[in-house]
């Protein structure tokens, strides 16, 4: 379905036996660029990025297993994130293409450019490391287990900017309304499978092990590599960007300010900037 407004066609495509729901911005001759949300989010999350990127590239936002209007799953462990990437490659025909992740979507991204660095031709890592603040995890654990219903959309996104100051209005709103789903009883929800916020254990945590594992792996990346990193993130630390930077061989990290861990939807402005000086 494309919406006469953006050009955008919204599309569908059978991956591991899941259905996935992506955004097709067009120029289909132009270099891809694929965008991965993180956890709780969905691939309108992109739209204002992929408004500003779209003369320049043809801007693919998939929604990840378990989120926006892809299939929920039985298994989110990160390795399952990584076989749905070399699935919709693989089935796009994509080769030397840009990827860019934020937070889940972006250790995707680091995975799969470590395990097939030649198809990568420049990565983008937003805000995310192998290892993570314990204070940030700890937030958004606590944030899926709020909450969840609501009595109208409005109700939602003023739980959502209760949660988070920074977002410009119009980015927030767009955010929560295009993630709510109503329910038989007229309430709302989110479209995110329930599974990953009621404690179900459908949450795969890392061991130590797996963690020292992916920081060795980030050395295999060969593409030219940048860490946006949100000036007041309570995920990515400083010193963990910084240790990105000195492993990955040819990288660099761009703070960006008035943004935590949400860089862009805290900050788009400054999150497409960041992006389009890379690249």
């Amino acid at each position: 379905m494309t919406t006469a407004e953006t050009g955008v066609t919204d599309r569908t495509i059978t991956l591991n036996g899941l259905q996935f729901h992506y955004r097709d911005w067009g120029n289909e001759s132009a270099q891809a660029l694929v965008c991965l949300h993180g956890f709780t989010g969905h691939a309108r999350t992109w739209d204002t990025f992929a408004m500003a990127m779209r003369g320049r590239y043809h801007v693919l936002a998939l929604d990840q297993r378990g989120h926006g209007e892809t299939e929920w799953a039985r298994d989110y462990a990160p390795e399952r994130r990584v076989e749905d990437m070399e699935a919709f490659v693989a089935a796009l025909g994509l080769d030397r293409f840009v990827l860019l992740g934020l937070s889940m979507g972006g250790r995707a991204a680091f995975m799969y450019a470590a395990k097939h660095p030649a198809t990568v031709d420049r990565l983008v890592i937003v805000d995310i490391a192998p290892e993570s603040d314990p204070a940030g995890s700890q937030r958004i654990a606590q944030g899926v287990r709020a909450n969840d219903v609501f009595d109208d959309p409005e109700e939602a996104v003023a739980a959502s900017r209760r949660a988070n100051p920074r977002p410009p209005d119009s980015e927030l709103r767009h955010r929560v309304l295009n993630n709510l789903m109503q329910r038989a009883d007229g309430k709302w929800t989110f479209r995110y499978d329930i599974a990953l916020r009621n404690g179900s254990g459908a949450r795969t945590t890392t061991s130590p092990a797996d963690v020292t594992a992916a920081w060795d792996s980030l050395r295999n990346i060969t593409s030219p590599t940048l860490v946006v990193h949100g000036l007041h993130s309570d995920v990515l630390s400083a010193e963990n960007a910084k240790r990105m930077e000195q492993t990955i061989p040819n990288c660099r990290v761009i703070d960006v300010k008035d943004s935590g861990h949400s860089v862009p939807l805290d900050n788009p402005t400054g999150f497409i900037e960041a992006v389009k000086t890379f690249l």
